[in-house]
């Protein structure tokens, strides 16, 4: 251990050095076979990893790639040669703790694209540079425990890993401090303390002072000591599920909180536990939650338990919304998005105003107790979750336990007047419609053109919805990309903003804000995850750019379908707002009607303000010309001013002379068989999925983009961004 470290951190290091040893494990060439666990024939380390959950290893992307560049990474077999069973006394060859070799098989890497794409020899591979390894045999073992903060705390740390000083694999830990993060967040820096060796890539770093896994031992100085190391919470970038499926990242942190949970309730022996140890850290010094303003490390432990029996959140914002109902301000925006409700608690320490972190914590339980699941909860699990928070604030102050109280029976109202509403009609209203787009947030990518040069500037944001009109919060954004860059440079934030906002019955809307120029941007052909394009995985629709929005009144609301502005006073753009209102709500019931707009007969057109105006409002104009042409272009802008809310354009296919009939010819039986409006965005998601399945019938919507000015989600009135000079 490095010289020079405090005393506290001394006894953090002698306390946790056993517990991460033995969830350490070493990784190198699958063994002959998992039925002969005592087999050291294993060949040279590649690298190590560590116990997450059980059955589950963390490790890098380049120590399972170790020998074998031109293989496919995932599904590739690996060994794991671990220790069996906790040690009772320390270090894991202590009585009780054996040795064993098992196979594992790589499950995923992180990012996706190195499996396309991988470095040279010796080169680093691209953050967050992770692989989950599922072990293939049951084994007994033990799992360390994760953080749950967004954030690293910048103390000292322990890293741990597989060495050969003397020529026999064991595994060993270091000390060292946190020098910042690198990546945007995605990795961070380890102090040049002491050297990291050859063999402890994929080891974990932790936290000395809280006694949690921060990160993934990534790489080491070419010259000096000290190096990268990933942070854990980019386990959350792990592949989205399917609809209607639980992900990966929440099954593995559901097993991983119910294995803690579980050890730190068993009585069957008195082996250590991370719980005990946690409680056994050396104070923080001036730490201003001490005492009961912060949750003891047991009822931590089970509170994380409790939450890992419920099903998991309908969504990311679900998780963000409640955390933001207990901190009074929005939660920090950095990536990645909270997945889980344990990520929830991660957002709530150090609350703003001087509340203690147990008070915040106890708020969100009890918001989480009558929250809306993807599922119903085992029964009784909500009302244990709850039965816990009332027993727990019993050692807090009296006002803390009657406002629980009475944020738990407000909770149940609002739940139960949400199932009635969720039942097929909602309160007051007329009933729920099928077919139409999820009511919640959606992703918005805006693209500005960057001066008079082939350059683009872009934003990517979640914006919240008719539930909050007009609420941005940006995810990432960059300066002077080029066209054929876009679909690089956008991949990362797409990704984070999707997890944000998907849900497990739903792909959220991705709205592309972009001047008309560029609605021939091929956004719905781009690969974000999965390998499949975004037009295929989710509704993808085209915006006007933001300030225009006000042209449908005050908020962006539509003031119904008769909607007229009243009084001999009324401005210009106020008689506008109500043409707009009026045909977006006709479009949507429908019946609707396709109208050519940029072509008659197959040669282009250019409408009239008067044609356009006196069309009925249940039409969709149709574009099949480039947009960035004459008279295409015009007739965008002319439809839009028309207060036209719906409209149709296209690529044209890029042979000359292709006839745009058979495009017109299926549109128009497409928008006939759909009826209304609302459901077009899904039902254009439909055709690119057969189209990219290889029907044949639904070629002709090749190119096919669809204008949606939606006055419920109506767009930031905003500067576009500056680059460089």
């Amino acid at each position: 251990m490095t010289d020079g470290r405090t005393s506290g951190t001394a006894r953090a290091f002698e306390l946790l050095e056993p517990l991460v040893q033995a969830a350490t494990v070493r990784v190198h060439a699958p063994p002959g076979g998992y039925d002969n666990p005592g087999s050291h024939r294993t060949g040279p380390t590649w690298g190590s990893g560590f116990f997450i959950a059980p059955g589950w290893v963390l490790t890098c992307a380049h120590v399972v790639g170790e020998g074998g560049a031109a293989v496919r990474l995932t599904g590739r077999e690996v060994g794991i040669t671990f220790h069996s069973g906790r040690p009772r006394h320390g270090a894991p060859g202590a009585p009780g703790a054996v040795t064993g070799t098992v196979t594992g098989r790589v499950e995923c890497v992180l990012p996706e694209r190195l499996e396309e794409r991988r470095p040279g020899r010796h080169a680093l591979w691209d953050l967050p540079d992770l692989a989950l390894i599922r072990v293939l045999a049951p084994v007994s073992h033990t799992c360390v425990w994760l953080t749950d903060r967004s954030r690293p705390r910048f103390d000292e740390v322990a890293y741990f890993g597989c060495t050969e000083d003397l020529g026999t694999p064991e595994i060993t830990g270091r000390t060292t401090r946190l020098r910042g993060t690198a990546g945007n967040g995605a990795a961070i820096r380890l102090a040049d303390d002491d050297e990291i060796d050859p063999g402890m890539s994929g080891g974990p770093v932790v936290d000395l002072a809280r006694g949690e896994v921060v990160g993934v031992v990534k790489a080491r100085r070419h010259t000096g000591g000290g190096g990268l190391a990933v942070s854990v919470v980019q386990l959350r970038t792990l592949p989205t599920a399917l609809r209607g499926q639980v992900g990966l990242y929440r099954r593995i942190m559901q097993a991983h909180d119910l294995y803690h949970y579980d050890q730190h309730l068993s009585d069957l022996d008195n082996r250590r536990t991370w719980t005990d140890v946690h409680g056994e850290l050396p104070p923080r010094e001036r730490d201003p939650y001490g005492g009961r303003g912060r949750l003891t490390p047991g009822e931590r432990t089970t509170l994380c338990g409790l939450l890992a029996e419920l099903p998991p959140p309908s969504s990311s914002e679900a998780v963000r919304a409640l955390v933001e109902a207990v901190r009074g301000e929005e939660p920090d925006p950095q990536p990645p998005a909270p997945l889980s409700w344990r990520d929830g608690l991660g957002l709530l320490y150090d609350p703003p105003g001087g509340t203690g972190e147990a008070a915040a914590m106890l708020r969100y339980a009890t918001d989480v107790s009558v929250a809306d699941y993807r599922e119903p909860p085992p029964p009784g699990a909500d009302e244990e979750l709850w039965d816990w928070v009332r027993a727990t604030a019993e050692r807090l102050w009296r006002p803390l336990r009657r406002e629980l109280g009475e944020r738990h029976e407000r909770g149940l109202a609002e739940r139960e007047r949400r199932r009635r509403a969720s039942a097929g009609r909602a309160a007051g209203g007329p009933p729920r419609r099928d077919g139409g787009l999820p009511p919640g947030a959606s992703v918005l990518l805006e693209v500005w053109a960057h001066g008079w040069e082939h350059l683009y500037d872009w934003r990517v944001s979640v914006l919240a919805g008719p539930a909050h009109p007009g609420r941005l919060t940006p995810v990432d954004s960059g300066v002077r990309a080029t066209v054929a860059g876009l679909p690089q440079r956008l991949r990362a934030p797409l990704a984070e903003a999707f997890r944000r906002c998907d849900t497990h019955v739903a792909a959220a809307l991705l709205e592309v804000a972009v001047a008309p120029e560029l609605f021939g941007l091929a956004v719905e052909d781009w690969v974000v995850a999965g390998g499949v394009p975004l037009g295929v995985q989710r509704p993808v629709v085209l915006r006007h750019p933001g300030g225009r929005s006000s042209a449908h009144g005050p908020g962006g609301h539509p003031g119904g379908a008769d909607a007229h502005p009243q009084g001999p006073q009324a401005h210009p753009a106020d008689h506008e707002a109500g043409r707009a209102a009026a045909r977006w709500a006709r479009v949507q019931a429908g019946p609707l009607q396709d109208e050519r707009a940029d072509c008659a007969g197959g040669r282009p057109r250019a409408p009239s303000a008067e044609w356009l105006s006196g069309l009925p409002d249940t039409t969709v104009p149709v574009h099949c010309r480039a947009a960035d042409q004459e008279p295409t272009l015009g007739s965008l802008h002319a439809v839009r001013d028309a207060g036209y809310g719906v409209a149709v354009t296209r690529r044209p296919p890029p042979e000359p002379g292709v006839s745009c009939a058979p495009f017109h010819r299926g549109l128009r039986e497409e928008l006939a068989d759909a009826g209304r409006a609302e459901v077009l965005p899904l039902r254009l998601q439909t055709l690119r999925g057969r189209a990219y399945g290889a029907d044949p019938d639904a070629y002709w919507a090749a190119g096919a983009g669809l204008v949606w000015e939606d006055p419920a989600r109506p767009l930031p009135d905003v500067e576009p961004l500056h680059g460089d000079l």
